[in-house]
């Protein structure tokens, strides 16, 4: 278990081997608590966030633009220190998918895939092996030797997402991946992210604008306020996994997504 204290803030990894827990008292894969930020300018970004993650959970996290969403996620993956307050992670690989794909041009898939393995010291055998089958999980077989420059932007976020994998991470953390993309590349990568979360079953954390995509990868809806971002609402999503992408034309999703969307003005106002 490795322990790293920061200014006024804990980072705790929680070794899962070692930590109690219970059917009534889950692990938590990732927890913000009382967490704060202000900025070197004195912009106040978040105050006072905390709610947790627990293994095979999927928060998506929707609210005003500059409330501090990808702020969060920079927290939990330490680029970025809290003010004040305590982030507990659990033990093991942390992965991140960015808005932006950010591939090396120059490499292709394959070793696109396997750059985080590379950097991490792994065996050249071992890298090419896990990088293969996150390939595989993220449909991207027959494309191994293509360049960035050649694929589409639904199939450079597959890789982005496919390089993270390689590392097997307990939490995922997603930031706008699909938001640049058209609706229907997106609704499609909605599904296969859906489908990738059911089999390996990691916390994630995803962030978003789109409260119809919050509504469909979510088991819970986390809304916040406009800056400095609060949690104002945790909205459960009771329907079951796998979900198909026909869901979003039935009232138990549109009723949620409405309710959803009603808390969303509600911080505008």
């Amino acid at each position: 278990m490795e322990l790293t204290t920061l200014t006024h803030t804990a980072y705790v990894a929680i070794d899962a081997s070692t930590t109690p827990s219970s059917p009534t008292t889950p692990l938590e894969a990732l927890a913000f608590r009382h967490v704060s930020k202000v900025f070197a300018d004195g912009t106040r970004a978040l105050d006072d966030v905390s709610f947790s993650v627990r293994p095979g959970e999927m928060v998506a996290i929707v609210g005003p633009s500059g409330c501090g969403k990808s702020t969060l996620l920079r927290l939990a993956s330490q680029l970025s220190e809290a003010s004040s307050g305590e982030i507990d992670i659990e033990d093991g690989a942390l992965g991140y998918v960015f808005q932006d794909a950010t591939l090396l041009p120059w490499r292709s898939v394959q070793r696109n895939v396997e750059l985080l393995a590379e950097l991490s010291g792994l065996s050249k055998s071992e890298r090419v092996e896990r990088a293969s089958r996150a390939i595989e999980l993220a449909g991207l077989t027959g494309f191994e030797e293509h360049r960035p420059r050649a694929l589409s932007g639904g199939m450079r976020m597959r890789v982005s997402l496919a390089r993270s994998l390689v590392m097997q991470p307990k939490v995922f953390l997603f930031d706008e991946p699909f938001g640049a993309l058209d609706e229907i590349t997106r609704e499609r990568l909605n599904a296969e992210l859906l489908d990738l979360f059911v089999r390996e079953q990691f916390a994630g954390v995803f962030v978003t604008h789109s409260v119809n995509e919050a509504t469909f990868l979510a088991t819970r809806v986390v809304v916040m306020s406009a800056r400095p971002g609060r949690i104002v609402a945790e909205i459960p999503v009771p329907i079951a996994y796998p979900r198909s992408p026909d869901l979003r034309f039935q009232s138990e999703f549109t009723e949620l997504a409405a309710e959803i969307s009603a808390r969303l003005r509600e911080t505008l106002s």
